[in-house]
Protein backbone atom coordinates (compact mmCIF):
# COMPACT_ATOMS: atom_id res chain seq x y z
CA UNK A 1 0.00 0.00 0.00
CA UNK A 2 2.85 2.37 0.83
CA UNK A 3 4.48 1.67 -2.54
CA UNK A 4 1.20 2.37 -4.31
CA UNK A 5 0.88 5.75 -2.58
CA UNK A 6 4.45 6.68 -3.54
CA UNK A 7 3.81 5.64 -7.14
CA UNK A 8 0.59 7.71 -7.22
CA UNK A 9 2.42 10.79 -5.91
CA UNK A 10 5.13 10.38 -8.56
CA UNK A 11 2.49 10.20 -11.30
CA UNK A 12 0.66 13.28 -9.97
CA UNK A 13 3.85 15.36 -9.71
CA UNK A 14 4.95 14.23 -13.18
CA UNK A 15 1.63 15.23 -14.74
CA UNK A 16 1.62 18.57 -12.94
CA UNK A 17 5.15 19.27 -14.16
CA UNK A 18 4.19 18.39 -17.74
CA UNK A 19 1.05 20.53 -17.58
CA UNK A 20 3.04 23.65 -16.74
CA UNK A 21 4.68 23.40 -20.15
CA UNK A 22 1.47 22.72 -22.11
CA UNK A 23 1.90 25.95 -24.06
CA UNK A 24 5.33 27.19 -23.10
CA UNK A 25 5.85 30.95 -22.98
CA UNK A 26 2.26 31.72 -24.10
CA UNK A 27 1.70 34.52 -21.57
CA UNK A 28 5.19 35.97 -21.96
CA UNK A 29 5.42 35.84 -25.75
CA UNK A 30 6.10 39.10 -27.59
CA UNK A 31 5.62 37.54 -31.05
CA UNK A 32 3.73 34.53 -32.36
CA UNK A 33 7.00 32.80 -33.24
CA UNK A 34 8.05 32.70 -29.59
CA UNK A 35 4.96 30.76 -28.46
CA UNK A 36 5.83 27.21 -27.46
CA UNK A 37 9.57 27.88 -27.27
CA UNK A 38 11.04 26.96 -23.90
CA UNK A 39 13.74 28.98 -22.22
CA UNK A 40 17.13 27.44 -21.48
CA UNK A 41 16.20 27.24 -17.81
CA UNK A 42 13.03 25.28 -18.66
CA UNK A 43 14.92 22.89 -20.90
CA UNK A 44 17.50 22.23 -18.18
CA UNK A 45 14.86 21.66 -15.51
CA UNK A 46 12.67 19.45 -17.69
CA UNK A 47 12.76 15.71 -17.25
CA UNK A 48 10.22 15.11 -19.97
CA UNK A 49 10.48 11.36 -20.38
CA UNK A 50 7.79 8.69 -20.00
CA UNK A 51 7.54 7.15 -16.56
CA UNK A 52 9.63 3.99 -16.62
CA UNK A 53 7.99 0.63 -16.00
CA UNK A 54 9.14 -1.11 -12.87
CA UNK A 55 11.08 -4.33 -13.24
CA UNK A 56 8.87 -7.42 -12.95
CA UNK A 57 10.53 -10.75 -12.37
CA UNK A 58 8.86 -13.73 -14.06
CA UNK A 59 8.77 -15.50 -10.69
CA UNK A 60 6.57 -12.71 -9.30
CA UNK A 61 3.81 -13.37 -11.85
CA UNK A 62 1.30 -15.70 -10.23
CA UNK A 63 -1.27 -15.60 -13.04
CA UNK A 64 -1.50 -13.97 -16.48
CA UNK A 65 -3.72 -13.67 -19.52
CA UNK A 66 -3.07 -12.02 -22.89
CA UNK A 67 -5.99 -10.20 -24.52
CA UNK A 68 -6.56 -8.43 -27.81
CA UNK A 69 -9.04 -5.54 -27.80
CA UNK A 70 -10.63 -3.19 -30.31
CA UNK A 71 -10.99 0.54 -29.57
CA UNK A 72 -13.86 1.95 -31.63
CA UNK A 73 -13.24 5.63 -32.45
CA UNK A 74 -16.96 6.21 -33.03
CA UNK A 75 -17.49 6.11 -29.28
CA UNK A 76 -17.40 9.51 -27.61
CA UNK A 77 -15.13 8.36 -24.79
CA UNK A 78 -12.50 7.45 -27.41
CA UNK A 79 -12.61 10.81 -29.22
CA UNK A 80 -9.26 11.95 -27.70
CA UNK A 81 -7.59 9.21 -29.79
CA UNK A 82 -9.16 10.57 -32.98
CA UNK A 83 -9.35 14.36 -32.75
CA UNK A 84 -8.18 16.83 -33.88
CA UNK A 85 -8.40 15.68 -37.50
CA UNK A 86 -6.04 18.49 -38.47
CA UNK A 87 -2.88 19.26 -36.55
CA UNK A 88 -2.73 22.35 -34.34
CA UNK A 89 0.39 23.95 -32.82
CA UNK A 90 -0.09 21.93 -29.63
CA UNK A 91 -2.04 18.82 -30.64
CA UNK A 92 -2.17 16.18 -33.35
CA UNK A 93 -4.15 12.96 -33.94
CA UNK A 94 -2.76 9.73 -32.53
CA UNK A 95 -2.36 8.27 -36.02
CA UNK A 96 -0.15 11.20 -37.09
CA UNK A 97 2.07 10.61 -34.06
CA UNK A 98 2.48 6.93 -34.99
CA UNK A 99 3.02 7.71 -38.68
CA UNK A 100 5.72 10.28 -37.94
CA UNK A 101 7.50 7.85 -35.62
CA UNK A 102 7.49 5.23 -38.40
CA UNK A 103 8.72 7.62 -41.10
CA UNK A 104 11.50 8.84 -38.81
CA UNK A 105 12.58 5.21 -38.26
CA UNK A 106 12.27 5.60 -34.51
CA UNK A 107 10.08 2.48 -34.18
CA UNK A 108 9.90 -0.93 -35.84
CA UNK A 109 6.72 -2.09 -37.56
CA UNK A 110 5.45 -5.65 -37.78
CA UNK A 111 2.98 -7.64 -39.81
CA UNK A 112 1.14 -9.22 -36.88
CA UNK A 113 0.66 -8.93 -33.13
CA UNK A 114 3.32 -11.57 -32.39
CA UNK A 115 6.05 -9.25 -33.72
CA UNK A 116 7.72 -12.00 -35.72
CA UNK A 117 7.67 -10.52 -39.24
CA UNK A 118 9.23 -7.08 -39.44
CA UNK A 119 8.21 -4.64 -42.18
CA UNK A 120 10.25 -1.84 -43.72
CA UNK A 121 8.98 1.71 -44.12
CA UNK A 122 9.04 1.30 -47.90
CA UNK A 123 6.78 -1.77 -47.69
CA UNK A 124 4.08 0.17 -45.92
CA UNK A 125 4.24 3.45 -47.83
CA UNK A 126 1.47 2.31 -50.20
CA UNK A 127 -0.84 2.24 -47.18
CA UNK A 128 -0.04 5.91 -46.52
CA UNK A 129 0.06 7.32 -50.06
CA UNK A 130 -0.94 5.70 -53.33
CA UNK A 131 -1.03 6.68 -57.01
CA UNK A 132 -3.02 4.62 -59.52
CA UNK A 133 -3.47 4.91 -63.29
CA UNK A 134 -7.06 4.65 -64.52
CA UNK A 135 -8.27 2.95 -67.73
CA UNK A 136 -8.27 6.36 -69.40
CA UNK A 137 -4.70 6.96 -68.30
CA UNK A 138 -3.66 3.52 -69.52
CA UNK A 139 -5.21 4.25 -72.90
CA UNK A 140 -3.32 7.54 -73.08
CA UNK A 141 -0.07 5.73 -72.27
CA UNK A 142 -0.81 3.25 -75.06
CA UNK A 143 -1.05 6.26 -77.37
CA UNK A 144 2.50 7.24 -76.41
CA UNK A 145 1.88 9.74 -73.61
CA UNK A 146 4.53 9.37 -70.83
CA UNK A 147 3.27 8.54 -67.36
CA UNK A 148 4.71 11.82 -66.02
CA UNK A 149 2.36 13.80 -68.30
CA UNK A 150 -0.86 12.15 -67.16
CA UNK A 151 -3.22 14.67 -65.57
CA UNK A 152 -4.78 14.21 -62.16
CA UNK A 153 -7.87 16.33 -62.83
CA UNK A 154 -8.70 14.64 -66.15
CA UNK A 155 -9.37 11.21 -64.66
CA UNK A 156 -6.17 9.77 -66.07
CA UNK A 157 -4.58 9.20 -62.70
CA UNK A 158 -5.80 9.19 -59.10
CA UNK A 159 -3.88 9.93 -55.92
CA UNK A 160 -5.02 8.99 -52.45
CA UNK A 161 -3.58 9.64 -49.03
CA UNK A 162 -4.46 8.08 -45.70
CA UNK A 163 -5.93 10.70 -43.39
CA UNK A 164 -6.75 10.59 -39.66
CA UNK A 165 -10.49 10.41 -40.41
CA UNK A 166 -9.87 7.16 -42.33
CA UNK A 167 -8.79 5.49 -39.08
CA UNK A 168 -11.84 3.77 -37.64
CA UNK A 169 -10.24 2.24 -34.57
CA UNK A 170 -7.20 0.65 -32.96
CA UNK A 171 -6.42 -2.91 -32.00
CA UNK A 172 -4.33 -3.31 -28.89
CA UNK A 173 -2.61 -6.29 -27.35
CA UNK A 174 -2.25 -6.31 -23.58
CA UNK A 175 -1.02 -8.53 -20.78
CA UNK A 176 -3.01 -8.88 -17.55
CA UNK A 177 -0.98 -10.33 -14.70
CA UNK A 178 -1.21 -10.77 -10.95
CA UNK A 179 1.89 -9.50 -9.16
CA UNK A 180 2.23 -11.62 -6.02
CA UNK A 181 4.78 -9.21 -4.52
CA UNK A 182 2.44 -6.24 -4.73
CA UNK A 183 -0.65 -8.41 -4.29
CA UNK A 184 -2.58 -6.77 -7.13
CA UNK A 185 -3.77 -7.26 -10.67
CA UNK A 186 -1.91 -5.15 -13.25
CA UNK A 187 -2.05 -4.44 -16.96
CA UNK A 188 0.78 -3.87 -19.43
CA UNK A 189 0.12 -2.67 -22.98
CA UNK A 190 2.18 -4.69 -25.47
CA UNK A 191 1.23 -3.56 -28.97
CA UNK A 192 -1.04 -1.28 -30.97
CA UNK A 193 -2.35 -1.42 -34.56
CA UNK A 194 -4.46 1.16 -36.44
CA UNK A 195 -7.53 -0.11 -38.27
CA UNK A 196 -8.11 2.05 -41.35
CA UNK A 197 -9.12 2.22 -44.98
CA UNK A 198 -5.64 2.23 -46.51
CA UNK A 199 -4.60 4.58 -49.31
CA UNK A 200 -4.35 1.65 -51.75
CA UNK A 201 -7.97 0.62 -51.05
CA UNK A 202 -9.13 4.24 -51.41
CA UNK A 203 -7.34 4.49 -54.76
CA UNK A 204 -8.92 1.23 -55.93
CA UNK A 205 -12.39 2.56 -55.13
CA UNK A 206 -11.66 5.80 -57.03
CA UNK A 207 -10.36 3.89 -60.06
CA UNK A 208 -13.45 1.69 -60.12
CA UNK A 209 -15.70 4.74 -59.91
CA UNK A 210 -13.92 6.60 -62.75
CA UNK A 211 -13.78 3.58 -65.03
CA UNK A 212 -17.45 2.79 -64.46
CA UNK A 213 -16.73 -0.70 -63.16
CA UNK A 214 -19.82 -2.27 -61.67
CA UNK A 215 -19.05 -3.64 -58.22
CA UNK A 216 -21.33 -5.83 -56.17
CA UNK A 217 -22.40 -4.72 -52.71
CA UNK A 218 -20.19 -7.44 -51.23
CA UNK A 219 -17.13 -6.22 -53.15
CA UNK A 220 -17.75 -2.58 -52.25
CA UNK A 221 -18.29 -3.49 -48.60
CA UNK A 222 -15.10 -5.57 -48.56
CA UNK A 223 -13.10 -2.65 -49.99
CA UNK A 224 -14.70 -0.21 -47.54
CA UNK A 225 -13.93 -2.28 -44.43
CA UNK A 226 -10.99 -1.02 -42.35
CA UNK A 227 -7.99 -3.33 -42.34
CA UNK A 228 -5.24 -4.01 -39.82
CA UNK A 229 -2.41 -1.94 -41.24
CA UNK A 230 0.57 -2.88 -39.06
CA UNK A 231 1.57 -3.53 -35.46
CA UNK A 232 3.95 -1.49 -33.32
CA UNK A 233 5.60 -2.81 -30.17
CA UNK A 234 4.23 -0.34 -27.62
CA UNK A 235 7.36 0.18 -25.44
CA UNK A 236 9.21 1.41 -28.55
CA UNK A 237 6.45 3.95 -29.21
CA UNK A 238 6.22 5.40 -25.69
CA UNK A 239 8.76 8.16 -26.23
CA UNK A 240 6.86 9.57 -29.24
CA UNK A 241 3.48 9.23 -27.50
CA UNK A 242 4.78 10.99 -24.41
CA UNK A 243 5.69 14.09 -26.41
CA UNK A 244 2.18 14.40 -27.90
CA UNK A 245 -0.55 15.90 -25.74
CA UNK A 246 -4.22 14.97 -25.42
CA UNK A 247 -6.94 17.56 -24.87
CA UNK A 248 -8.20 17.81 -21.28
CA UNK A 249 -11.79 19.07 -21.30
CA UNK A 250 -11.66 19.81 -17.56
CA UNK A 251 -8.59 22.04 -17.68
CA UNK A 252 -6.86 23.02 -20.91
CA UNK A 253 -3.73 24.10 -19.03
CA UNK A 254 -3.20 20.50 -17.89
CA UNK A 255 -3.21 18.20 -20.93
CA UNK A 256 -2.14 14.59 -20.54
CA UNK A 257 -0.01 12.58 -22.93
CA UNK A 258 -1.11 9.74 -25.22
CA UNK A 259 1.19 7.46 -23.26
CA UNK A 260 -0.54 8.23 -19.98
CA UNK A 261 -4.01 7.95 -21.55
CA UNK A 262 -3.31 4.49 -22.96
CA UNK A 263 -1.39 3.14 -19.96
CA UNK A 264 -4.12 4.28 -17.57
CA UNK A 265 -6.78 2.73 -19.88
CA UNK A 266 -8.80 5.92 -20.24
CA UNK A 267 -10.72 4.46 -23.17
CA UNK A 268 -13.41 1.91 -23.90
CA UNK A 269 -12.50 -1.30 -25.72
CA UNK A 270 -14.05 -4.66 -26.55
CA UNK A 271 -12.07 -7.90 -26.27
CA UNK A 272 -12.07 -9.75 -29.59
CA UNK A 273 -9.50 -12.43 -28.74
CA UNK A 274 -7.73 -14.07 -25.80
CA UNK A 275 -4.86 -16.54 -25.66
CA UNK A 276 -6.27 -20.04 -25.95
CA UNK A 277 -5.41 -23.59 -26.95
CA UNK A 278 -6.88 -23.16 -30.44
CA UNK A 279 -4.11 -20.91 -31.70
CA UNK A 280 -5.57 -17.75 -30.19
CA UNK A 281 -8.68 -17.89 -32.35
CA UNK A 282 -10.93 -14.83 -32.32
CA UNK A 283 -14.35 -14.73 -30.69
CA UNK A 284 -16.19 -14.37 -34.00
CA UNK A 285 -14.67 -17.68 -35.14
CA UNK A 286 -16.59 -19.67 -32.53
CA UNK A 287 -19.49 -17.27 -31.98
CA UNK A 288 -20.38 -17.00 -35.64
CA UNK A 289 -22.73 -14.33 -37.06
CA UNK A 290 -24.19 -13.40 -33.71
CA UNK A 291 -23.07 -9.99 -32.49
CA UNK A 292 -24.92 -10.27 -29.19
CA UNK A 293 -23.26 -13.55 -28.27
CA UNK A 294 -19.87 -12.14 -29.30
CA UNK A 295 -20.37 -9.17 -26.99
CA UNK A 296 -21.49 -11.43 -24.14
CA UNK A 297 -18.41 -13.61 -24.65
CA UNK A 298 -16.21 -10.52 -24.56
CA UNK A 299 -17.82 -9.43 -21.30
CA UNK A 300 -17.39 -12.95 -19.89
CA UNK A 301 -13.63 -12.75 -20.51
CA UNK A 302 -13.53 -9.32 -18.83
CA UNK A 303 -15.36 -10.66 -15.79
CA UNK A 304 -12.97 -13.61 -15.57
CA UNK A 305 -10.05 -11.20 -15.34
CA UNK A 306 -11.78 -8.91 -12.85
CA UNK A 307 -12.91 -11.76 -10.62
CA UNK A 308 -9.46 -13.31 -10.35
CA UNK A 309 -8.10 -10.54 -8.12
CA UNK A 310 -11.14 -10.48 -5.84
CA UNK A 311 -11.11 -14.29 -5.59
CA UNK A 312 -7.54 -14.13 -4.31
CA UNK A 313 -8.82 -12.58 -1.07
CA UNK A 314 -11.78 -14.91 -0.50
CA UNK A 315 -11.32 -17.73 1.95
Amino acid sequence: MKNRKIYSLVVVFTLCFISVNAQSNLLNAKTVDSIGIKTEAQIKSDNDEPLEYGYIDDRDILWAKTTWEYIDLNQRVNFPLLFPLRETPTRKPLFNVIQEAIEQDSVNIYRDSYFMNKLTTAEIQDNFRMKRITDIGQQRMNEGVPEEELQLGMGEIVESELKPEDVKGYRIKGYWYFDKRQGELRYRLIGIAPMALSASLKAELQVASLSGTQMSDEQRKALSEPVEMFWVFYPELRSALHKAKVFNAQNTSQPITFDHLLNSRRFDAVIYKEDNVYGDREIDQYKVENSLMQLLESNRIKETIRNFESDMWNY
